[in-house]
């Protein structure tokens, strides 16, 4: 008998509603996961769903069983090595459980008519997709979110991911990215959330709001996908896939609490990473997948390996091949395997030879059709994939004005020498726009951008400075320089791919032509605005780089501009932190818009023209040179510190020091200016100490807008425990708080603390917070802080 559209009709099913796992006697809650005080749900007919689920269960046979546990990738995206190109006759077979890389009303119909009416029990499939800063309408670069410093931003922004995919066919993304990195030479920063712990668990907890909502059985909301589970993000050397080492301290302490705050926010899934951890693929780990994510933090959805992560075991040298591979990865608690096809060519033998049990595909198996019922596919395949909704919702007004308004708060000026923005449209006359990124489409809506346009749609920098400007002031255009490695891959080959030489004008006649017109735009021009950076595709997975500073010749045509002594803006687009050196000495001013997606072009001619004063803050750490890395802000201090402003410590050579560089970053963690100014009074405490149970610190500090424009500042709250059972951090992020301020105003900003906010990972690996003496630091950056001291007694 086949399954149709309506459940099974059940008798005797008694009400009952499901509580979210709340992850009761895990040593870990170092973050409070709530953005708001509703918490995503995800049914409240738990007892029908089981009893649906073990009546299909036991219809199935062991193939079918395997074939829920398979993902395929359709051919839409190319995401990873290979695409299964008999994934549909696997549809029809069983065999495929769900699939990827699949979007488009009509598509995806296509897909669920073969899963539901052309095999013998009809279950639906589950479409996902990489929807990571947006669908159609993108948003900015996920680190670029992060930089708004606004939750309302991350939670919007998968919003409307969510509201358009869902009608585009698609229930599930494989987002939000919540691993920590130090490492600017890691692609994948551009698709995380920076590298602090605090403000990386608030915005992927944020992100898992917004794609999964009130309630998953809503037509426009989708599974999010806690990613990759864990330590990714330490990669050594910032290369991609590579090994980690991870000490127990590390992990627990910045690696696991953003993925234990989307477990208490009902995070529908989890994807594994493509490291070892300690000598154990995360793929493979029992200790991961099941008895810290299971047993320890009580975790009720389903766990997706990553592309092809079951097969990669054995070059990790974990497994001697692909069966043995599949044995490893499903005992250890993986769900469903992505693409690599282990688990339906093995798993069957598996199970006869008693190396796997049915029971535990059973397990699985329930835990994937619990989704597919909390996504309503039982009720109506079809559901997600509704032509009329996407006309309506896909790239609609409201949607780009919400991403052009996202791109705006995600800006961050780096530097703004003698007020050099905004711009004066009435005091200028003309602007040079020059680079390789003013007039282009492509690259401006960044890496990951699933089903993003990149030719039509997205509006450049040109095209946003055209619609402010009219014809009040004139845009002299050249793109003037490559933003690539290879410009020509005949005559440079592949020495400069790999950063062994730099273009000159002499590696291509055209590049020297690109130069004359150039500076011959610039000369006729009041302002010269560089629109620079990187190639999208040099950020993101598969994207690390050895060099930090601009591709291409760009940095040469702006020493050659520079010669002409005119104002001199660099609208820097990029994924990562870059080695700004020669252009923070340089250029007059600085705006990092990262990618900063469809409405970009809008959003940088707001920021240029004062429309929108810029309030973006790091969320990553700016070194000089790579030769710092990794370098960030929450350090350990060192038996030997180091401080450059301590007149006697200067020459000192037996000292945690460079020779030939300052300890210091360029642009240090939480930085960001404005073009209005904040001054910050002192630091008031409701009292000099905090008690261990049910107290509180109350700290205040008066702020106020001393410039001539209103503005937001985010006012950021550190603590420092001067002495524990391990080493502390010299600042830790504990609070902060994004508020608008109209000129002249001063508001009095308060934080709480209690002692469990001071609570860390002590001698004997316990969690818990030790008496004793503490600063805490509030202002306008990591290094620019008002300071004050307290106790934590008992």
């Amino acid at each position: 008998m086949k399954l149709r559209v309506l459940p099974l009709a059940i008798s005797c099913v008694l009400a009952s509603s499901m509580t979210m796992a709340s992850g009761a006697g895990s040593v870990l809650n170092p973050v409070k996961a709530e953005v708001s005080a509703s918490v995503a749900h995800w049914n409240d007919d738990k007892a029908e769903m089981d009893a649906f689920i073990s009546e299909l269960i036991s219809k199935m046979t062991l193939k079918e069983k395997i074939g829920q546990l398979d993902l395929q990738s359709g051919n839409r995206n190319v995401t990873g090595p290979f695409i299964n190109e008999a994934y549909e006759q696997q549809i029809r077979d069983g065999h495929v459980g769900a699939v990827f890389n699949a979007y488009g009303a009509d598509f995806t119909r296509h897909l669920q008519t073969i899963a539901t009416e052309e095999t013998r029990l009809g279950i639906p499939l589950i479409v996902g997709h990489d929807i990571i800063h947006g669908h159609k309408t993108i948003f900015p670069q996920s680190l670029g979110e992060v930089a708004s410093w606004d939750l309302n931003v991350a939670k919007m922004g998968a919003r409307v991911a969510a509201r358009e995919a869902t009608a585009d066919g698609i229930s599930w993304t494989f987002a939000p990215m919540a691993d920590l990195t130090r490492d600017p030479r890691w692609g994948r920063v551009s698709e995380g959330a920076g590298e602090d712990v605090y403000l990386a668990t608030k915005m992927s907890v944020a992100r898992v709001q917004g794609f999964q909502g009130e309630d998953l059985g809503e037509k426009d909301t989708m599974m999010a996908t806690a990613k990759h589970f864990v330590g990714y993000g330490l990669s050594q050397a910032g290369r991609d896939y590579h090994t980690t080492d991870v000490s127990d301290y590390e992990l627990w302490t910045t690696q696991m609490p953003p993925f234990k705050a989307m477990v208490d926010a009902g995070v529908a899934t989890f994807m594994t990473s493509f490291n070892d951890l300690n000598g154990i693929p995360a793929t493979g780990s029992k200790f991961l997948l099941t008895d810290v994510l299971r047993d320890q933090w009580g975790f009720e959805g389903f766990v997706v390996t990553d592309y092809t992560a079951v097969n990669e075991l054995v070059p990790h040298g974990f497994a001697r091949d692909d069966k043995h591979a599949a044995e490893i990865a499903f005992n250890a608690g993986a769900d469903m395997d992505m693409v690599g096809l282990s688990y339906i060519t093995y798993m069957e033998e598996l199970v006869a030879e008693g190396k796997v049990s049915e029971e535990k595909i059973d397990e699985s198996v329930r835990k994937i059709l619990e989704m597919k019922w909390r996504l309503g596919l039982f009720e109506d395949p079809f559901r997600y994939s509704d032509k009329a909704r996407a006309e309506r919702e896909i790239l609609s007004e409201d949607n780009l004005e919400l991403a052009r308004d996202a791109a705006r708060r995600s800006m961050v000026l780096l530097k703004n020498d003698s007020q050099t923005l905004p711009l004066n449209a009435d005091k200028i006359n003309s602007i040079a726009l020059i680079g390789p990124l003013a007039d282009n489409k492509s690259d401006i809506i960044g890496n990951w951008a699933a089903a993003g346009d990149r030719k039509t749609i997205p509006v450049s920098v040109k095209e946003g400075l055209e619609a402010r400007l009219n014809d009040d002031v004139t845009i002299n255009y050249a793109t003037g320089a490559t933003h690539s490695y290879i410009a020509d891959a005949e005559t440079v080959e592949m020495k400069t791919k790999v950063g062994m030489v730099a273009y000159t004008t002499a590696d291509n006649p055209q590049l020297e032509k690109d130069f004359k017109a150039a500076i011959e735009a610039a000369k006729k021009s009041d302002v010269i605005v560089l629109a620079m950076g990187e190639q999208e595709r040099m950020s993101g997975e598969a994207a690390s780089r050895v060099e930090l500073g601009l591709p291409g010749n760009q940095v040469e045509l702006m020493k050659e501009l520079k010669k002409l002594n005119k104002p001199m803006v660099l609208v820097l687009m990029s994924g990562r932190p870059n080695d700004l050196r020669w252009e923070d000495a340089n250029m007059d001013a600085i705006l990092h818009t990262w990618f900063p997606g469809t409405s970009g072009g809008h959003a940088i001619a707001d920021v240029l023209f004062g429309d929108y004063n810029p309030s973006g803050k790091l969320p990553m750490t700016f070194p000089r040179s790579v030769g710092q890395v990794p370098l960030y802000y929450n350090m350990k201090n060192t038996g030997r510190p180091y401080d450059a402003e301590n007149e006697n410590q200067r020459q000192e050579h037996y000292k945690s020091r460079y020779d030939d560089s300052p300890n210091t970053p360029l642009y240090e963690f939480g930085f960001g200016l404005s073009y209005t100014t904040f001054h910050y009074g002192d630091v008031v405490l409701s009292s000099n100490e905090l008690k261990m149970n049910d107290d509180e610190l109350k700290v205040t500090v008066k702020v106020t807008n001393t410039g001539d424009y209103a503005g937001e500042e985010v006012v950021q709250l550190y603590t420092r425990q001067l002495v524990g059972t391990t080493t502390r951090p010299v600042k830790e992020l504990k609070g902060f708080q994004k508020i608008h301020f109209e000129k002249g105003e001063s508001k009095e900003v308060t934080f709480t603390l209690t002692a469990e906010d001071l609570a860390f990972y002590r001698g004997d690996m316990s969690w818990g917070s030790e008496a004793g003496d503490f600063h805490v630091f509030v202002g306008t950056s990591s290094d620019k802080v008002q300071k004050a001291e307290f106790k934590l007694v008992d």
